[in-house]
C-alpha cells in the first residue's frame, strides 16, 4: 500500500517539478496575473467556468476572491459560472454547450475578464463561452494540460500544464497556480498582507 502512495506523490512532485522548469508556462502565469491585476484596476469582474473537477477550481477561485485567500481584505469582484438554475434552464432549454456563454451574454462587458478551465481544451460549452467572450471584448485566461487544446487560440493567455497521462494531475497544478494568480493579485492591492515577505 505505502508505494503506491509513494509512487503517486513522487509523481505529483514530478509534475511541479516539469512546471517550475518550464519558463514558458511561467511567463504565461505571470501574464495572467498582470491581466487580472489590469481587470480589478479597471473595476472589471472576473467570471470564471469549468466542467466536473475543473467547475470545482473555478468556484474555489471565485470566492477567494470574493471571501478571502489568506488574510483579510476587501473583496474582489469574482463569480464562477455555477448556479444550479441557471445551468440546468439553460441546459434544458437551450442545451449544454450553451450554459456558460449564455451567463456571460447576460453579465459580462468589456473590462470583465474569463478564466476558463477545461484540462483537455476541447470542451465544447468552455470553448462557445471563450468565442462569447472574445466577442464582448473579455479577455480570456484559459487553463489546459494540452498545448494543442483548440481552447489555446480563443485566449489571451494560454497556461497548459502538460502533467502526465491523466486530469488529476493536470488540475492539481491548475489549483496551484490558482492559488499563485490570487497571491499575484493580493500583493499588488493589498501589500500589507504579505509585509513579512518584504
Amino acid at each position: 500500500m505505502n508505494r503506491y502512495i509513494e509512487y503517486s506523490l513522487r509523481e505529483a512532485k514530478r509534475a511541479l517539478e516539469c512546471l517550475l522548469d518550464d519558463e514558458r508556462t511561467l511567463l504565461s502565469i505571470n501574464a495572467a496575473g498582470q491581466l487580472l491585476i489590469k481587470t480589478f484596476e479597471h473595476r472589471g469582474r472576473v467570471f470564471s467556468c469549468g466542467n466536473g473537477g475543473s467547475m470545482c477550481d473555478a468556484m474555489h477561485f471565485a470566492e477567494e476572491l470574493t471571501g478571502r485567500y489568506r488574510s483579510d481584505r476587501p473583496a474582489l469582484a469574482a463569480s464562477a459560472i455555477s448556479d444550479a438554475g441557471h445551468l440546468s434552464c439553460v441546459g434544458n432549454d437551450l442545451g449544454y454547450e450553451q450554459v456558460f456563454s449564455r451567463y456571460l451574454e447576460a453579465h459580462a462587458r468589456p473590462g470583465d475578464c474569463l478564466v476558463a478551465l477545461s484540462t483537455s481544451g476541447s470542451s465544447k460549452n468552455v470553448l462557445h463561452a471563450a468565442e462569447v467572450a472574445q466577442s464582448l471584448d473579455v479577455p480570456v485566461i484559459g487553463f489546459t494540460g494540452r498545448r494543442d487544446a483548440a481552447l489555446a487560440p480563443l485566449c489571451a493567455v494560454h497556461i497548459c500544464t502538460p502533467a502526465g497521462q491523466f486530469a488529476d494531475r493536470v488540475q492539481e497544478l491548475h489549483i496551484k497556480i490558482l492559488h499563485i494568480l490570487i497571491e499575484l493579485v493580493e500583493r499588488k492591492f493589498f501589500p500589507e498582507n504579505y509585509a513579512e515577505d518584504a
